[in-house]
């Protein structure tokens, strides 16, 4: 047994070296540049512009849930001197320099219209919130599964919730090193990463749920997975990631 776990433990390690290194090579990759600025819950009216005068230029808007993207591509950025943000709200107007120097690539902003404030990047209770409801959706639906199959056992569901944190943990962070809106790439790396988490899964829960038959527990990872994989691509299409 000894063997078995050293063989699961490498297994695990190796999943989180492979996903967590994916991030950093996939998240500092060239791609165009350009400026995106997260605004959650976006009034009505809402506007963000750069420049001035004939240079002017008024951010295109993406929505997702709600959460709203503002982005100014290349085009609009190559005559731009002064990366002044000018936001409209209704009556009021107030504008915000951008102090950190752009990078050559994807630059993602948030913008907290309460404070007035501009964050660089993403902020870490977004991804941390983010990041938990996804896990929590995965185990929602994989549980029910799980039950459906016939697991009952408590140890069974100790084994569950561990190796499905352990994993989807993994796999999630990966998907938040991208930029919110880069839905192709997210979108490879998420079919990339549960193929991951099948092969990982598919040696740890014959190893560590003793119920039933070896055929049924992986019938489970790859049934379980397939479906959370589909969930996975709509919540990228179609909600904040």
């Amino acid at each position: 047994m000894n063997k078995l776990n050293k063989m699961i433990s490498v297994n695990i390690i190796t999943v989180l070296f492979i996903l967590l290194f994916s991030c950093v090579c996939f998240g500092n990759s060239a791609g165009p540049p350009s400026i995106l600025i997260i605004v959650s819950n976006a009034p009505d009216n809402f506007e963000i512009g750069i420049g001035s005068g004939t240079g002017y230029s008024k951010a295109k808007i993406v929505d997702k849930g709600v959460e709203s993207y503002y982005i100014f591509y290349p085009r609009e950025l190559s005559t731009i001197a002064n990366h002044t943000l000018k936001i409209k709200n209704d009556d009021e107007t107030f504008e915000i320099p951008i102090d950190k120097p752009l990078k050559s690539y994807n630059n993602v902003f948030t913008l907290d219209l309460k404070n007035k404030t501009l964050y660089p990047g993403k902020l870490l209770s977004r991804s941390i919130l983010l990041v938990g409801l996804r896990i929590m959706l995965t185990l929602i639906i994989e549980g029910i599964i799980f039950y459906l199959m016939g697991f009952r056992r408590k140890k069974s569901w100790v084994a569950f919730l561990v190796i499905n944190i352990v994993t989807q943990g993994a796999l999630n962070i990966l998907l938040n090193c991208f930029s919110p809106l880069a839905s192709y790439t997210i979108m490879l790396s998420l079919i990339l990463g549960e193929f991951l988490v099948f092969f990982s899964e598919s040696i740890a829960f014959p190893i560590f749920v003793k119920e039933h038959s070896q055929l049924r527990k992986v019938a489970f990872v790859w049934f379980a997975n397939s479906i959370s994989l589909v969930a996975g691509g709509y919540i990228i299409l179609n909600l904040p990631v």
